[in-house]
């Protein structure tokens, strides 16, 4: 996330004085086309960005928690936001508005540097997701996921996420999301839970999607 590539003490000018709000759970927190008047760290709970489809469908493309945040890239582009945002249980945010952020990063230019690398590590990221999303199973896929929202942890580690949002994550139904985790859980890569996802070993689970 680009907030976290920041100069701490950028990071600490930036939240002091930021506002902070609360939602409950599939409230609204941006929508498309609004202004990118500003960006968003989570500070408790999750978020699910993505788009709201004409019929009212919410497509989910990110789970974020805490530490993360979304809607700098609409800030540098100056362009309407092109994503929606929805909390998923209750959620504590603060509101960085553009102008502080913009007016902050000229006093520091390590951080502009540090920001450029975060973009282009970004870039790679979604690049080789698409890529790995076209030509995978759909177990690959899975995998691939999970791997991503399990971070950086080479040990066992719990995805807090439930298996009709991994469906949507991944653009399939939920019957061939289940699918694909019974068989990660066969071959022992992942376990099941109430609202959870159990990755036992993220190294082996990114072979497995590698494969």
């Amino acid at each position: 996330m680009l907030f976290a590539a920041l100069d701490t003490g950028l990071q600490a000018h930036l939240v002091r004085g930021a506002t902070e709000r609360q939602f409950e759970n599939d409230q609204i927190i941006q929508q498309r086309g609004s202004a990118a008047d500003g960006f968003w760290l989570i500070e408790e709970g999750s978020v699910m960005v993505g788009q709201f489809m004409p019929d009212g469908e919410f497509r989910a493309i990110a789970l974020l928690g805490p530490g993360d945040s979304y809607g700098e890239l609409a800030v540098f582009s100056e362009k309407p936001r092109v994503v929606d945002a929805v909390s998923r249980g209750k959620s504590r945010v603060r509101f960085i508005s553009a102008r502080k952020f913009l007016d902050a990063l000229g006093n520091y230019p390590a951080s502009m540097r540090a920001l450029l690398g975060a973009l282009s590590y970004q870039l790679q990221d979604t690049l080789a997701l698409l890529a790995g999303m076209r030509r995978g199973t759909n177990p690959a896929r899975m995998a691939e996921l999970l791997v991503n929202l399990a971070g950086e942890q080479s040990g066992p580690s719990q995805v807090d996420i439930t298996q009709q949002e991994l469906a949507e994550l991944l653009g399939v139904t939920r019957v061939t999301a289940n699918a694909a985790l019974a068989q990660l859980q066969q071959l022992r890569l992942v376990e099941r839970g109430y609202g959870s996802i159990i990755v036992r070993d993220r190294d082996r689970l990114m072979q497995f999607a590698l494969s």
